[in-house]
């Protein structure tokens, strides 16, 4: 019954929520399309020319927002979930951490990239430090990933809550990024612990 209750709860909340909302009237797959949005109008990193790789891209919000700019770039997106298709966006599907996956990420662009971004979190398990570092550790993977992928003044944007594994991720960006960046958008809910990454310049 309380499972019940929850789960009726928070389906009243999200029709609620102004971003939910919007999502469902601009054709967006989920309410995270307008974080992108909103991190790109401050960082304006996305351009017609943009080879770009969106991991853990499932349902598709950010990868729809990532072609509204990129008109003669490149889009992957990558997730161990299926995602429905969009329009000038290839998708495959597998575990970053599989070597075959990371090879053919390669392979597929066949060159340095612009930007990767990455709004991969692990399913919640109600313990919320446990939720953290996990979610910490797959920042770490995709930003593994970045550093081979990107050319020298790329982007790697990536979620993260902040926690214990914050410090080890913060140490690791300024390491190989020149500049980092903390960025909390607005359409993030308040209560969240939830914020964005946003490194650029590979050292």
């Amino acid at each position: 019954m309380k499972k019940n209750k929850t789960s009726k709860n928070w389906i009243i909340k999200q029709h609620r929520d102004l971003y939910f909302k919007q999502s469902k009237v601009q054709g967006y797959r989920s309410r995270s399309s307008f974080k992108l949005i909103e991190i790109n109008n401050k960082f304006r990193f996305l351009n017609k020319n943009t080879y770009l790789l969106d991991l853990g891209s499932s349902p598709g919000g950010w990868s729809q927002v990532a072609t509204k700019k990129i008109i003669n770039g490149k889009i992957l997106a990558v997730d161990i979930k299926d995602m429905e298709k969009i329009n000038k966006v290839s998708f495959l599907r597998g575990d970053l951490m599989d070597s075959n996956i990371s090879n053919k990420i390669t392979h597929f662009f066949d060159k340095k990239i612009d930007v990767v971004i990455s709004d991969m979190a692990v399913n919640t398990s109600g313990n919320k430090n446990l939720d953290s570092y996990n979610t910490g550790q797959l920042c770490l993977n995709a930003m593994d990933l970045s550093i081979k992928m990107l050319n020298n003044s790329g982007v790697f944007l990536s979620k993260l809550f902040m926690g214990s594994i914050f410090v080890e991720i913060n140490k690791k960006a300024n390491l190989y990024f020149k500049k980092v960046i903390k960025y909390k958008p607005l359409s993030s809910r308040q209560k969240s612990k939830e914020i964005y990454l946003y490194c650029k310049g590979i050292r």
